[in-house]
């Protein structure tokens, strides 16, 4: 059973991601670009995690596209 709290290693390697190309590009990456980074090809397995990582406060949409998300923590 996993626990609630815990961040899975592929969660935490989207957020470094997410973090890291927010920091050298000035926005978030697309979908296809976190893939590509942590290993996903399939972009609904990317979007399933970044909805279970909004849905934990850990990052934010300021519109509809997963490209304007940003780091809450």
């Amino acid at each position: 059973m996993s626990r609630p709290d815990v961040l899975s290693a592929r969660q935490a390697a989207i957020l470094r991601v997410i973090g890291d190309w927010i920091i050298e590009h000035g926005e978030a990456p697309t979908v296809r670009e976190i893939g590509a980074r942590v290993g996903l090809a399939s972009t609904g397995s990317v979007a399933y995690q970044l909805g279970r990582l909004e849905a934990r406060g850990l990052i934010r949409r300021t519109g509809h596209r997963w490209r304007s998300c940003r780091l809450c923590a």
